[in-house]
């Protein structure tokens, strides 16, 4: 059909954007297989479709799809499909690796080719099937590319495209590409977070830059040098990106791990080494039995300060026990009666829920309310059970994870038995002391 009669030629000029991109195939085997036309006519709808649009004063970023592919075939054709846009104005010419499948080393060999038959300024399109879209992208722009186009946080068809969140902080902190600005650098944290909560996402802690492990140190001679330097084992200073370092306490710690939390949690420093020393074997011992503080720092907070003298907790359990019955008419019930002593008081209350936790839970909160009224602010919104010895079959040991919040204040605990409801009394206790010490039961 004729360009002008095209409905999605019609659409991008009704959007009245200052800018379009539009995408053809570079690929012979694509021109003949999928579009079933001829390699003639094919870089005659590119460059019919650029020059409508370029004549219509619109910025023309041209796709050029599966391009390394393409150029791996047929070189001559791939670098034509270029040219013809060249010619009809494009104003940037982007290499597309759309199957992901390029190695760095080729993509870098084929953009030099390129440079030796066009003018117009590069841009690099990659995915990650093979983990180098970041690669790819930073060897593109290294080899002269001068537009990179990529998601946040990688989020794309199949494996993901390139990631701009790891893009923009190597180009501006290591290529010494001055992207943006340094207050927008420090904001790339939230954004990768804001945009994974707007795609509904679970936030990757894993992910480099931006991720919540991403700067977080274990093994303890690591976080002895960190005390003492706090360069020796980061890259990057976190705060350029909005981000921050993070010790985590598990088997692999030493001393200077619980130095450091005691710090971090704003506790008395006046422990000294002997009881340091005893909470991390503690924790040792502990992690040996199911427990991981690394993904609970609420429990490892609640361990830490009742190692401390004077500590009152602001509940200690007396008893507890529960039901379940399949109860005539009424299908599966659970219920809870649970004894806890609240300074002085004790209290002893009852209730049900549609699980034996849920009972307990709701018990708990029935004793504690008259003492902690915004124990109502505080809920639960992840509850986790992992097998930790499936061999063992139904007396596995069990490791229970409960994440809680209240406002904006977010926390882990953890609990492991080979009984799960102890395993989950143990996390969902810890759940509300923490809550209620961090000043939410007044």
């Amino acid at each position: 059909m004729r360009v002008e009669d095209d409905v999605n030629i019609r659409a991008l000029l009704e959007a009245e954007t200052p800018a379009v991109a539009v995408f053809g195939k570079s690929w012979d085997l694509h021109v003949a297989q999928v579009l079933g036309t001829t390699l003639e006519e094919n870089l005659a709808m590119i460059a019919d479709s650029v020059s409508y649009l370029k004549g219509r004063g619109r910025e023309v970023i041209y796709d050029a799809e599966h391009f390394f592919d393409g150029y791996k075939a047929d070189p001559a054709y791939a670098l034509r499909t270029l040219q013809v846009a060249e010619r009809a104005g494009a104003d940037c010419l982007v290499l597309c690796d759309t199957n992901g499948g390029t190695l760095p080393s080729e993509l870098v060999a084929i953009i030099e080719e390129v440079k030796r038959v066009t003018s117009t300024p590069l841009g690099i399109h990659a995915h990650n099937d093979s983990e180098l879209a970041v690669a790819n992208s930073l060897a593109a722009v290294q080899a002269g590319i001068v537009h990179v186009q990529g998601t946040i946080n990688g989020y794309g068809e199949r494996c993901g495209n390139a990631n701009l969140c790891s893009i923009i902080p190597n180009l501006q902190l290591k290529l010494g590409c001055d992207c943006i600005s340094d207050e927008q650098l420090r904001q790339l944290v939230s954004v990768s977070r804001y945009v994974s909560e707007v795609a509904n996402l679970a936030h990757d802690a894993h992910l480099p830059y931006v991720g919540h492990s991403v700067f977080a140190h274990k093994g303890g001679m690591h976080v002895n040098a960190l005390v003492k330097c706090k360069d020796s084992y980061q890259h990057v200073d976190p705060a350029v990106v909005g981000n921050h370092p993070r010790v985590v306490v598990s088997e692999l710690s030493g001393q200077s791990n619980i130095a450091y939390k005691i710090e971090e949690f704003g506790l008395s420093p006046s422990l000294g080494p002997d009881r340091t020393r005893e909470i991390l074997q503690q924790v040792k011992r502990l992690e040996r039995q199911g427990f991981q503080f690394e993904g609970a720092e609420g429990s490892l907070e609640l361990l830490i300060r009742r190692a401390q003298s004077g500590y009152e907790p602001p509940f200690v359990l007396i008893d507890f026990h529960v039901l379940v019955e399949n109860r005539q008419g009424r299908g599966m019930l659970a219920e809870a009666a649970i004894k806890v002593r609240v300074g002085d008081e004790v209290m002893h209350t009852a209730a049900e829920g549609n699980g034996p936790v849920n009972a307990l839970d709701l018990a708990l909160r029935k004793a504690l309310l008259p003492f902690y009224p915004r124990l109502a602010e505080i809920h639960l919104t992840d509850y986790k059970v992992r097998i930790l010895d499936s061999e063992a079959g139904t007396s596995a040991q069990v490791r229970v994870l409960i994440d809680s919040a209240c406002g904006a204040l977010t926390w882990s605990t953890v609990g492991s038995s080979t009984n799960i409801i102890e395993a989950s009394w143990q996390a969902l206790a810890d759940s509300l002391e923490y809550g209620l010490l961090n000043g939410l039961g007044a």
